[in-house]
C-alpha cells in the first residue's frame, strides 16, 4: 500500500553586374552567380533519415519515437510531420514524435510521414501507421491509496476549511490525466479500481471551501 502525504492547501540572393570596355568601344556584360552564405557549400546533398517507428501503443501508455537524421554538409535540420494524430506531438528540432493516447483515441492512424529538411533539400521516412489499442483490464486492477490530511495553510495558519480531495492518476508520472473526486474531507484512503495491467502513478490534491487547491502530493506508484 502506497502512503501519500498531501501538501498543505495554499492561501488564497543578390546578383552583381560588371561592365567594361574592350578598347573597341564594345561593352561586355557578365553576371556573377548568387553569393554563397558563409559556411554553405556550392553543392548540397539531401539529408538522410532513418529509424523504425513503433506501430502500436496501448491507450494510457506513452508513445515515443525519434528518427536519426544526418546532413553531409552539416546544415541545421528541421523536422515536419503530416497526418499526426491529435494526441501526438512533433519536436521540430529533434524529430521526436511523442504523446499519450487516451481511451477515446483507440483506433488506427495511417499515412503518417516524417520529413527532415536542411532548408534546400529534404528526405522522408516511408509512411507508417500507429494503432492505439484498448487496455485490457487486470483481474486485480485495484490500488489502495492512503494519505495524511493537511492541517495548515502554506502561510502557517491553521487549515479550518478543508472541503475535499482530488486523486490524480495515470500511466505517465508527468501526465496524471485521470481524476477522482473525494467529497468527504474526513476520508484519508481510497481504492482506485478497474486499472489495466501495467504501472500506474498516483497523487492527491487537497481543496478548501473556496476551491483553492494544494500542490499535488508526492507521486506514488503501483504495478498491476
Amino acid at each position: 500500500m502506497a502512503t501519500i502525504k498531501v501538501l498543505a492547501v495554499a492561501a488564497c540572393a543578390a546578383f552583381l553586374a560588371a561592365c567594361g570596355s574592350d578598347g573597341g568601344g564594345e561593352t561586355a556584360n557578365s553576371s556573377v552567380s548568387p553569393a554563397q552564405s558563409p559556411g554553405q557549400s556550392a553543392t548540397n546533398s539531401a539529408p538522410r533519415i532513418s529509424g523504425t517507428p513503433a506501430l502500436a501503443v496501448a491507450a494510457g501508455e506513452e508513445y515515443a519515437f525519434r528518427a536519426t537524421a544526418v546532413d553531409a554538409e552539416g546544415n541545421a535540420l528541421t523536422f515536419t510531420a503530416s497526418n499526426l494524430p491529435a494526441w501526438a506531438h512533433l519536436d521540430a528540432a529533434t524529430g521526436e514524435i511523442s504523446g499519450t493516447p487516451e481511451d477515446a483515441d483507440v483506433g488506427n492512424y495511417p499515412g503518417i510521414t516524417l520529413t527532415v529538411s536542411d532548408g534546400r533539400a529534404s528526405a522522408s521516412l516511408p509512411p507508417f501507421a500507429i494503432t492505439v489499442d484498448a487496455l485490457s483490464l487486470s483481474a486485480d486492477g485495484r490500488a489502495t491509496l492512503s494519505w495524511s490530511p493537511p492541517t495548515e495553510n502554506t502561510d502557517g495558519t491553521a487549515l479550518t476549511d478543508l472541503a475535499s480531495y482530488r486523486i490524480l492518476y495515470g500511466r505517465n508520472p508527468s501526465n496524471l490525466s485521470k481524476a477522482v473526486q473525494v467529497a468527504n474531507p474526513s476520508v484519508t484512503s481510497y481504492v482506485v479500481e478497474n486499472l489495466a495491467s501495467g504501472k500506474w502513478y498516483f497523487a492527491v490534491i487537497a481543496v478548501n471551501n473556496s476551491g483553492v487547491s494544494s500542490t499535488p502530493s508526492n507521486v506514488a506508484s503501483k504495478t498491476i
